[in-house]
């Protein structure tokens, strides 16, 4: 699954952008209790790890299974976050609507066994080539440039 729009100062980028989305999923369990979400070496691209739902799957145990995101803050420190406590008996899903992180992302079963399913989107945001600006773009921009405005002349006053 792939998207592509242009974007505005999206995700913290300098003018046009393109954006491409794909299908992320992981499941956590006791044998595998996380799962990083890394990013390409790449400098021109950023990715980000949008998270729209965890649910338990088959043969989840009566127990709380708890799940918690790591990844940085404004700041650039590290810090941990619980998400979701999920339960068979009353909260076997949760919708996190658009919950989006930039990479590296940690995702940990911090309580419980599992398996719980992650989904959501992997989202890569990239510079937008001037080849992809489309010609009304590219006449808008000769429309905004400034022309630069001569100095009037002093007249001389008479005495």
């Amino acid at each position: 699954m792939s998207c592509h729009e242009d974007c505005t100062d999206d995700h913290g980028m300098r003018g046009q952008s393109k954006l491409e989305s794909f299908l992320f999923s992981c499941e956590l369990s006791s044998k595998v209790p996380f799962f990083t979400f890394q990013a390409d070496e790449e400098e021109d691209l950023e990715h980000f790890l949008e998270l729209r739902t965890i649910c338990l799957g088959e043969g989840a145990k009566e127990e709380s299974n708890m799940v918690e995101v790591t990844a940085m803050n404004h700041q650039g420190k590290t810090v941990s976050v619980p998400i979701a406590n999920l339960h068979i008996s009353c909260l076997p899903m949760v919708s996190l609507g658009e919950f989006e992180l930039k990479a590296p992302v940690t995702i940990r079963l911090r309580a419980g066994s599992g398996p719980v399913n992650v989904s959501g989107l992997h989202l890569i945001a990239s510079a937008a080539d001037d080849s992809d600006l489309s010609e009304e773009e590219s006449e808008d921009d000769e429309e905004e440039e400034i022309t630069p405005i001569k100095p009037a002349k002093k007249k001389q006053q008479k005495q």
